[in-house]
């Protein structure tokens, strides 16, 4: 270990794993340590016994709920857009050959008390029971001009500068109404609250646009895909990459404290009395504490379940939104379902997680709308976190610090952080242009 590395990583979580692998692809000298004895840190997946010992204390589970190795509960559950960021870098990195993707079944919005299929094409607006006759129509009308969007073809642009005009006005031209708009922002755009309303709606059009193109993608029921056996096979699948270029993996190093010089630059990282000398240390908020402020806590359920959640055609697998304004709330709730047909729990049993932005101390009461749509369930474990953003400077201090995961149940705002923090550490873009079509065979099986 007594050796000088480009970057050390600390922590195996998501964040981290990708950018240890998108580093070491680049042709850096790459060190990841983690103190546990396991791969993911905080976005981990557990196995029934391992859940039940987090949460419950270490009683043993029901034996109603079937064999402990057969359940893959990840910690922070979230589904891929089909042509999205994380499956453009997954291809990029060529990690696609580790993993097997399946499509997600549904995609649902929650509106006055009931669960809908979210509408995002033309089509499928007028078939949509969220919206009247004449609503539909003017629905339409916007789905055909986001789907016609070019941002090099100014005939399709209708006259609007969406660098300059707000969210906002565009809604206003093609007069959609409130209701319509919740939808559309929140389930289908993605965003966590209403401040986009007010902002520049170039960046509302594209994430609509690549809603409907991932839909498209898989003829499916919604946008998503997810791995068999969950996403702990990701930090996995990004360990194997990184070791293929040079890099190394070391589980279970205890205390990894980060050395910084008279000038307050890391320049390594000591763990059992070796020190590792690098350029640069990469690490999630519980490895540098005083470099992190506490910005927010999620609260979360996850519940098992014999049956999928009602209201959504049975499916297996599937996401809800649940917009701010319809709970009347600051920040949106999410619904995450998955089941056996995934790989991540014994046949017939669904997992199903309600997570929110905590506004309150109590996860039981401020959960409870979002519980109330899953029917019975099998068993529940209620947990808060905190969640930390980085205060330093790392042009200063030489450390890049991720940011703690988010309530979403979908993975674009991690990939934001992850692509941010290659662009800081790299002063390079990354080129997501790739062929998306290599991660559709593994999808498809």
């Amino acid at each position: 270990m007594d050796e000088e590395y480009d970057v050390v990583v600390l922590g195996t979580g998501l964040k981290e794993c990708i950018l240890s692998g998108l580093l070491s692809v680049d042709g850096l000298k790459v060190l990841h340590m983690d103190r546990n004895d396991y791969y993911g840190g905080e976005s981990t997946s557990l196995h029934l016994n391992q859940l039940w010992k987090r949460f419950r204390g270490g009683d043993t589970p029901p034996e109603q709920l079937g064999a402990s190795r057969d359940y893959n509960v990840d910690m922070i559950p979230k589904f891929m857009m089909a042509n999205g960021t994380l499956v453009r870098i997954l291809i990029h990195t060529d990690v696609t050959k580790y993993l097997n993707f399946k499509a997600v079944d549904g995609s649902y919005v929650y509106n006055k008390g009931k669960i809908h299929k979210v509408p995002a094409t033309d089509v499928e607006a007028l078939k949509s029971p969220l919206m009247g006759l004449f609503e539909k129509r003017r629905a339409r009308k916007f789905f055909i001009y986001v789907q016609d969007y070019e941002e090099n073809d100014p005939k399709s642009h209708e006259g609007l500068d969406l660098n300059k005009v707000t969210t906002r006005d565009v809604i206003s031209k093609y007069g959609l109404d409130d209701d319509t708009v919740d939808f559309i922002g929140h389930a289908l755009a993605l965003h966590k609250d209403d401040n986009y309303l007010d902002q520049p709606a170039m960046d509302f059009v594209k994430r609509v646009k690549l809603y409907a193109e991932s839909l498209a993608r898989f003829q499916g029921g919604s946008p998503y895909i997810y791995p068999l056996y969950g996403l702990g096979e990701l930090p996995q699948a990004f360990a194997r990459l990184s070791a293929v270029y040079g890099g190394t993996y070391m589980l279970s190093k205890p205390e990894c404290k980060v050395e910084f010089d008279s000038d307050g630059k890391a320049f390594g990282v000591t763990s059992e009395g070796e020190t590792a000398k690098c350029k640069k240390v990469v690490c999630d908020p519980s490895y540098l504490p005083n470099k992190v402020k506490k910005v927010g806590k999620v609260a979360r359920a996850i519940c098992i379940m014999s049956h999928p959640i009602p209201n959504t055609h049975d499916a297996h697998s599937v996401q809800v939104i649940l917009p701010q304004k319809q709970l009347g709330r600051k920040s949106d709730m999410y619904l995450f379902c998955c089941s056996y047909s995934h790989n991540v729990a014994p046949k017939g049993k669904f997992i199903a997680f309600v997570t929110t932005e905590a506004e309150t101390d109590n996860p039981e009461v401020e959960l409870k709308p979002g519980i109330e749509l899953l029917g019975p369930v099998d068993e529940i474990l209620f947990d808060t976190y905190d969640r930390y953003e980085p205060t330093n400077k790392s042009s200063v201090d030489n450390c890049f610090v991720s940011t703690s995961y988010d309530p979403t149940t979908h993975f674009e705002s991690t990939v934001k952080d992850v692509i941010s923090m290659y662009n800081q550490i790299t002063g390079k873009t990354l080129d997501l242009t790739v062929d998306l079509s290599a991660a559709s065979a593994a999808a498809e099986e």
